[in-house]
């Protein structure tokens, strides 16, 4: 009976307290409570960049691109010029993320795909995030992606996940060398382990 009051105790507080979300946790399948580092709706200033907007890579004044690592920025800005040479725009979905916005992405997945597990193949805690640490970008549209998968070691632009065709992260070595070998998903790749 004391099991059951606190699994519905958990349950109404889920329901009741904004920004809490029951589900399992890495490594545990028991019950975790994860509670957003902030109640507030992320926005700008968390490298938020809404739906509909068209945001380049030369867009610096909105944090979801000023805040990325220069390198990674400068050869963005230089695949963004060649690639438009060819008539192809390259699109940034998502940049930089603040820790609170990751965290909030984080909660969202655990809730559409029902365990923290399912989640992590697609959006990885902020400690363990390239986008917090602006070291990664979401590029759009597919055709932009396409084209900076088959152009992107020239400027040491790598997709890093094979279910993320949009995902790129800077791979110095790439111009010598090539890409490295794509992770079939974050759960793959060491860095966003626990």
């Amino acid at each position: 009976m004391l099991v059951g009051s606190v699994v519905l105790g958990l349950a109404v507080a889920a329901f009741v307290v904004p920004g809490l979300l029951v589900g399992s946790g890495p490594g545990d399948s028991s019950v975790e409570i994860v509670r957003s580092s902030s109640q507030t709706v992320p926005g700008e200033d968390d490298g938020v960049i809404s739906d509909g907007m068209a945001v380049s890579v030369f867009d610096g004044e909105l944090p979801a691109v000023g805040k990325l690592d220069a390198e990674l920025l400068d050869a963005l800005r230089r695949a963004a010029v060649d690639a438009d040479a060819y008539g192809v725009r390259l699109r940034v979905n998502s940049g930089w993320r603040s820790p609170e916005y990751q965290q909030r992405l984080l909660e969202d997945a655990v809730a559409k795909y029902g365990s923290w597990e399912k989640a992590a193949r697609w959006v990885s805690t902020p400690e363990a995030s390239a986008h917090v640490k602006g070291e990664a970008i979401d590029i759009g549209p597919a055709e932009a992606a396409a084209w900076l998968a088959e152009h992107g070691a020239a400027y040491g632009l790598c997709q890093i996940y094979a279910n993320e065709p949009w995902h790129y992260e800077l791979r110095p070595g790439a111009v010598r060398d090539g890409c490295p070998p794509m992770y079939a998903d974050p759960t793959e790749d060491p860095r966003t382990q626990p």
